[in-house]
């Protein structure tokens, strides 16, 4: 594993980039919920208490609340945990938000399977697909907090409705705080292999890769935080030259990243396919994120495993 890199928060991220976005546009606005806390909203809140709405109700509430804003003009921004926007406020949004198109952009959080929720019942870990399968939803899932502020900015240009997962917790920074919607991003170079992962599990990603320079793999590594819309190109591209593709997220292994890889690479370019994500089950608490990713089959040893199967497929190694 590589030397320890800093770390920090997304949901500060976010609540930081809200308001220098506030600053500067005043038809951005602010919804959350109760549940939610500290998401970064309430720095939004001091400093345009006029812009700011806190719905002590339910998710559907909040995003219909969201929905009536954008009819009026505004960029709402609807903060909630993923469980609610893609659980309860699920039928909200597609019928006010996505049908509409309206320019609401939804900001969940505890997505996954290390966000430790208090009950396993109340996390999330198919948001992801269910979003995907929206028309004209946007699906962003950023690996940090300089890519998530980045993410937050060139969401507010994009108008139309938009799904943003942050982790719950601080994570490594791993990119140059860049990001386009409908791209990639390449933050290794490689020709053995390609490891392409979402969120939290990018920086397992370029931890793999670096552990596979050691024996002389030479790991491609991109970020999808763009995951819809999804960079064929620079997957196909990846498809092409390194000729095998891991895919790692904290989703279910049914409906998101991987599914998009399966899919893009079986319809244009087919090559080996492994991915790594939740199995299909319903996942538990746990004490701690490093326990959860573990649990679930997403451990770095499980990442080096089905990268050296990948290898052996294409006769790289024995």
């Amino acid at each position: 594993m590589s030397a320890a890199r800093r770390t920090e928060s997304l949901r500060d991220a976010y609540g930081r980039a809200l308001v220098e976005l506030g600053e500067g546009d005043r038809a951005v606005v602010a919804l959350d919920t109760d549940p939610v806390g500290p998401i970064g909203t309430p720095w939004f809140r001091e400093k345009f208490p006029d812009r700011y709405v806190r719905v002590d109700a339910d998710g559907p509430a909040v995003m219909s609340a969201a929905a009536d804003l954008a009819r009026g003009g505004h960029v709402a921004f609807a903060s909630t945990l993923a469980g609610t926007a893609a659980g309860p406020a699920y039928p909200a949004i597609r019928r006010s938000i996505g049908y509409d198109r309206a320019n609401v952009k939804i900001v969940a959080l505890h997505g996954g399977v290390s966000a430790d929720p208090a009950d396993g019942r109340y996390g999330m870990f198919e948001d992801l697909g269910l979003m995907r399968g929206l028309p004209g939803m946007t699906v962003v899932v950023p690996a940090d907090a300089p890519a998530t502020r980045a993410a937050v900015t060139e969401l507010t240009r994009h108008a139309g409705p938009a799904y943003v997962r942050l982790g719950a917790g601080d994570l490594p920074v791993v990119t140059a705080g860049t990001f386009r919607l409908g791209r990639a991003e390449e933050l290794r170079a490689g020709g053995d292999l390609t490891i392409v992962a979402i969120g939290g599990l990018v920086a397992r990603a370029l931890d793999a890769s670096e552990e596979l320079a050691k024996v002389g793999v030479s790991t491609r590594v991109l970020d999808f935080a763009s995951l819809k819309p999804f960079d064929e190109a620079a997957l196909l591209r990846a498809a092409r030259e390194t000729g095998a593709i891991l895919a790692l997220e904290e989703h279910s292994v049914l409906t998101g990243l991987g599914a998009a890889v399966a899919a893009t690479t079986a319809e244009n370019y087919p090559v080996p396919v492994r991915r790594v994500g939740v199995p299909d089950v319903f996942v538990a608490s746990e004490a701690g994120a490093e326990p959860a990713l573990d649990r679930y089959g997403l451990s770095l040893e499980r990442v080096r495993d089905e990268a050296w199967e990948l290898l052996r497929l294409r006769g790289k190694v024995q």
